[in-house]
């Protein structure tokens, strides 16, 4: 016969059992504001618990940017360890409870960490924009290729020359048919191959601007 599951959670690797003195102080603790009704904290505890969860797959850096509480971070440690659906779900809530003595800031730095992770950040996707508008100017207009050129004078001209031409060779046919149902015409290799060239110029000159400046500052 199985063991029964003792209910509780962790803190800081230590279990506390559920109706114990230290989980009756800890409760105390994390009580909820004055005035707010049981519907209310149930559901600012639940919101939170959810976002605990989020936080489980925050990587490293990002959750290291946070400077969260230590006990908190324990918990979150703790949680990703137990692999007991019951015993999980237990330490989720209790990562719950102590999400709601975080600070409005502390929410909301979590919440752009998490959209930072899920879709990159900012400047990320500004780079990717431009890199797309870049790669289509380059196929439509042979001007473009100059002005790259002047502004990003260490690409390999050669390579990009013979990217140009191959994607404009492999760009398929004006279906109307196609267009009229919303369907995206497949790309070629040298499309994709065009826009990574085009991407890692302007990284790499973003870095070299970086160095430099860094090193006029020293």
């Amino acid at each position: 016969m199985s063991r029964k599951l003792k209910k509780g959670y962790f803190v800081k690797g230590h279990f506390v059992a559920e109706g114990s003195e230290l989980d009756l102080q800890l409760k105390a603790e994390l009580k909820g504001t004055p005035g707010s009704t049981k519907t209310d904290l149930k559901r600012e505890s639940d919101a939170l618990q959810t976002l605990g969860g989020e936080l489980l797959t925050l990587r490293a850096d990002l959750m290291a940017r946070l400077e969260l509480p230590e006990k908190l971070v324990d918990a979150l440690q703790e949680a990703n360890r137990i692999t007991n659906f019951e015993g999980k779900r237990r330490q989720m809530q209790f990562v719950g409870k102590l999400m709601r003595k975080l600070g409005e800031d502390t929410i909301a730095a979590i919440h752009a960490a998490l959209d930072e992770q899920h879709s990159g950040s900012a400047a990320e996707r500004l780079l990717l924009h431009q890199a797309e508008h870049w790669r289509d100017q380059l196929i439509a207009s042979d001007e473009a290729l100059a002005q790259w050129l002047e502004l990003f004078p260490r690409t390999d001209t050669q390579q990009i020359r013979a990217l140009i031409r191959q994607a404009r060779k492999d760009a398929p046919p004006a279906d109307a048919a196609a267009v009229s149902q919303g369907l995206a015409p497949r790309k070629s290799r040298s499309y994709r191959e065009l826009f990574q060239l085009v991407r890692a110029q302007m990284t790499d000159a973003g870095d070299h601007a970086a160095e430099e400046e860094r090193s006029a500052d020293a």
